[in-house]
């Protein structure tokens, strides 16, 4: 099979190599998937590039990166139902703690991470679900019902932002995202009520004011440590805050008694860790949403398997608004 391989940290046209790999056979428990497609998540740029804390080597001999992906099975290691064969699936968690990711033809891995796809969902939907689908699902639900709740969407234009947006209107809460420039415009589509420009120096009185003055009962945070003092600023008493990035600022400065006296939560967010039955509660809940048609994920560019390397460099560029994607059949 062809697949993309890395042994060193480095730029991606550095490191990124094509390559043909023997196909893996799948062990007891596990199915074998061809892949139509991969998912590139910012996680992935920041592990070939080598820019995870304590991290100074790539922890396999040859690592294919990338855990998100969609295909169909094509064989079933013992233990797994032959019946799986010719299920169309995407992939959770397929280079996590593993040397062998989705950026490849093929890949076996435990039958729990190969889930089927609904039906009417198309594969580049599929190979977005994993990080993207996942944490913004968990993030917006984790507490609960939202019926008749604020949830603030901080950075509401990114993939996992713009996922939120729609699954937090979905939930039936009243939406307030930040973003701007057609980013803003990205975010009201999704189904934002309001959308504040993150950099309004005034920005929590901003979205107070997009509330009728109340705090709001649940924050979706992809910048902790930027953010987080206008997060307390604009939480509500026992709100919480989700919190599933902070690349920019990896080490906050707050005000803890601010926190403590609203009685809010941080509820910080690695979706690779979810236990598995929250992490099927999460499926079922992606799933219904993208039954009910309120859910689709926009995919930003398509590069060929050859050009994974320009595929992980337009998500170092940031700016986009929808899933970068590799083809398996380019």
């Amino acid at each position: 099979m062809r697949a993309i391989v890395y042994d060193r940290f480095g730029p991606a046209a550095e490191v990124l190599s094509l390559t043909d790999m023997p196909t893996p056979a799948p062990a007891a428990g596990e199915v074998l998937v061809d892949l139509a497609f991969s998912g590139v998540n910012p996680s992935d740029v920041k592990a070939r590039g080598g820019t995870r804390p304590g991290v100074t080597k790539p922890p396999f001999p040859h690592i294919i990166p990338h855990s998100d992906g969609a295909g169909t099975i094509s064989a079933v290691g013992a233990g797994v139902d032959p019946a799986r064969v010719g299920q169309r699936v995407w992939i959770w968690n397929g280079q996590w703690q593993r040397a062998f990711g989705t950026c490849a033809e093929q890949i076996a891995v435990p039958s729990d991470q190969a889930v089927e796809l609904p039906e009417g969902v198309d594969m580049q939907t599929g190979a977005s679900l994993g990080i993207p689908g996942l944490t913004a699902c968990h993030a917006v639900f984790g507490g609960g019902d939202l019926r008749g709740k604020t949830v603030l969407v901080q950075g509401g234009a990114g993939t996992v932002g713009l996922l939120a947006v729609k699954l937090a209107r979905w939930g039936g809460a009243h939406v307030i995202a930040t973003a701007r420039g057609p980013g803003a415009d990205h975010a009201r589509d999704a189904g934002a009520a309001e959308v504040i420009d993150f950099t309004a120096p005034d920005l929590a009185d901003r979205i107070l004011a997009a509330n009728n003055g109340k705090p709001v009962d649940r924050i979706i945070e992809p910048e902790f440590g930027v953010n987080i003092g206008t997060d307390i600023a604009v939480v509500a008493q026992n709100g919480t805050i989700a919190a599933y990035g902070s690349a920019a600022r990896p080490k906050a400065d707050f005000n803890f008694l601010e926190l403590m006296f609203k009685a809010a939560t941080v509820d910080a967010i690695l979706i690779y860790l979810l236990p598995l039955p929250e992490r099927q509660k999460v499926i079922n809940r992606l799933h219904a949403a993208l039954a009910e048609g309120a859910l689709d994920i926009p995919v930003a560019q398509v590069f060929a398997l050859s050009d994974t390397a320009a595929a992980h460099e337009a998500v170092e560029q940031g700016g986009r608004h929808g899933a970068v994607l590799v083809e398996m059949g380019q």
